[in-house]
C-alpha cells in the first residue's frame, strides 16, 4: 500500500475539531453535547443575507465561474457601504474577495515570506496560523502574554528582542481569537513602530471588529499613518454577519505589489464561493440595529460565562473585552485530557460539554497546559446549563490538581 507524505503525517491536527468524533460518538450514544469549542454562534444570520441568496438562486440558470478577484457588485458594496463607513478608505483595486478568512491570512502569510522566514504573533495566537506556517515553511516567533495579566503585549522592546534578519512580518489578531483581547490604537502604533523600525509588513486580522465591549472604538491598523505600504488587512463575512458557512473574506492593501501578487494566488483556485458572494452582498444591507443587538447578547454571554467560571473552585478566567471567547485556566494536570474524559466518561443529565484545549495556541514549549478556550456562543439559558456540567465534571476529573 502506498504511503502518504511525511509532511501529511506531520501536519498538526486542529485542536478545535480534533475530537469531534468523540462528541460524535458521544451524541450517537444518547449525550447532549454543549459546544463550546467552535466559534460557530447560534445567533441568525441577517434576513437581508438568506433573502438574497433565495432571490439570485430563483433568477440563475446555472451557477457558473466569478471572477477571480470576486464579484465586483461585493467588492464594490464592501467598499462603499462598510469600509468607508467605519473609516477604512480604500478604493476596489485594493480589495480581493478571498475563500473565507482563512484563505486571506494564509495567502497574506505567503506574500510576505519565503520559506525559512519568520513571522512574529503574540501567543496565545490563532491555532491556524501555526498550521499554515508549517505548510508553508515559516517559523513563528512568539511573543507570550500572560492570562494573569490579561494577555496585554509587552513592551515593544521585549518584541523587538526577536527580531532577526529572517523576520519578514507581524501577525496580530484584533480582537483576539482566542483571548478576547482587545488592542488599543497606543498598542497597534507601538506595533506599527516596530513594523516601521524593521521594514516589517504588519498582518492585522480584524474579523471579530465588530464584536468590542469598550466605549473605545476599535481601531484598524490600514489607518497606521506612515504604514500605507506594511499593513495587510485580513477580514471575513463569517463572523460579523454570522455567516460562517459562507466562507467568503478579504484581503485589502494599499500595496499595488502586494495586491498584484495576491491576485495570482486568487486566479490559482479559480473564484470564491458564488452564492456565498450573494449572501455577502445581501448582508450589506443589514441594519445597524442588527449589531447592536448582537454585541448586547454577547455581553450577556460573556458575563454568564466568565462569572460561572470564576465561581468554579480554582478556574481563573480573564474578561474579554472582544470577539466571543475567553481562555479559561482549569486545575486540572493536562486540560486535552480533561476534554477527552468530559466527552468520553463524564455525563450529567445526559449531557457533557467540549471545549478547546490552548497548547496548541501557544508557540512556547509547556505554555496553555491547563488552559482551555470556550467560545461563548450558546444563548444564556443554555450557556448556564453548559457551564454547570463543566463544573461539575471539574470536581469530578480524576487528574484534579486541587
Amino acid at each position: 500500500m502506498p504511503t502518504i507524505s511525511k509532511k501529511s503525517t506531520a501536519m498538526p491536527a486542529s485542536a478545535i475539531r480534533k475530537f469531534v468524533p468523540l462528541a460524535d460518538a458521544a451524541k450517537a450514544a444518547g449525550t447532549k453535547v454543549y459546544h463550546l469549542n467552535v466559534g460557530a454562534p447560534d445567533i441568525k444570520s441577517p434576513k437581508c443575507a438568506l433573502d438574497a441568496v433565495v432571490k439570485k438562486c430563483g433568477e440563475l440558470d446555472h451557477i457558473s465561474y466569478t471572477n477571480s478577484a470576486g464579484l465586483m457588485e461585493l467588492r464594490q458594496g464592501l467598499v462603499e457601504k462598510y469600509y468607508r463607513k467605519i473609516g477604512i478608505n480604500i478604493e476596489v483595486p485594493e480589495i480581493l474577495i478571498q475563500v473565507a478568512g482563512s484563505e486571506a491570512f494564509a495567502v497574506a502569510m505567503q506574500l510576505t515570506c519565503d520559506e525559512g522566514d519568520e513571522i512574529i504573533v503574540f501567543e496565545p495566537f490563532y491555532t491556524n496560523y501555526n498550521t499554515f506556517a508549517y505548510l508553508y515553511g515559516i517559523t513563528l516567533k512568539a511573543v507570550h502574554t500572560d492570562i494573569h495579566q490579561d494577555f496585554a503585549l509587552p513592551p515593544v522592546e521585549e518584541m523587538e528582542k526577536l527580531v532577526t534578519p529572517r523576520t519578514k512580518a507581524v501577525l496580530i489578531s484584533n480582537p483576539s481569537n482566542p483571548s478576547g483581547t482587545l488592542y488599543s490604537r497606543k498598542d497597534l502604533e507601538s506595533i506599527g513602530e516596530l513594523c516601521r523600525k524593521h521594514d516589517l509588513f504588519l498582518i492585522s486580522d480584524e474579523v471579530y471588529r465588530e464584536y468590542c465591549f469598550t466605549d473605545e472604538p476599535h481601531f484598524s491598523a490600514i489607518n497606521l499613518p506612515g504604514l500605507e505600504q506594511n499593513v495587510i488587512l485580513v477580514d471575513s463575512v463569517s463572523k460579523r454577519y454570522n455567516l460562517c458557512g459562507a466562507r467568503i473574506g478579504c484581503v485589502i492593501s494599499h500595496n499595488k505589489e502586494v495586491m498584484a501578487a495576491a491576485m495570482k494566488y486568487a486566479q490559482s483556485r479559480l473564484c470564491p464561493p458564488v452564492l456565498g458572494q450573494y449572501a455577502s452582498i445581501g448582508a450589506l444591507d443589514t441594519p445597524q440595529e442588527y449589531f447592536d443587538e448582537t454585541v448586547k447578547e454577547y455581553i450577556k454571554r460573556r458575563d454568564c460565562a466568565v462569572d460561572m467560571l470564576n465561581a468554579m473552585p480554582g478556574v481563573y478566567a480573564p474578561r474579554p473585552k472582544g470577539a466571543f471567547y475567553t481562555i479559561a485556566e482549569l486545575p486540572v494536570d493536562n486540560a486535552e485530557s480533561f476534554v477527552k474524559w468530559m466527552l468520553s466518561e463524564f455525563r450529567l443529565d445526559g449531557a457533557t460539554t467540549m471545549v478547546t484545549p490552548v497548547s496548541s495556541f501557544y508557540k512556547t514549549p509547556g505554555e496553555g497546559l491547563n488552559q482551555v478556550r470556550i467560545a461563548y456562543v450558546l444563548e444564556v439559558p443554555e450557556l448556564e446549563k453548559a457551564m454547570k456540567i463543566l463544573a461539575a465534571g471539574l470536581l469530578a476529573y480524576p487528574g484534579r490538581t486541587l
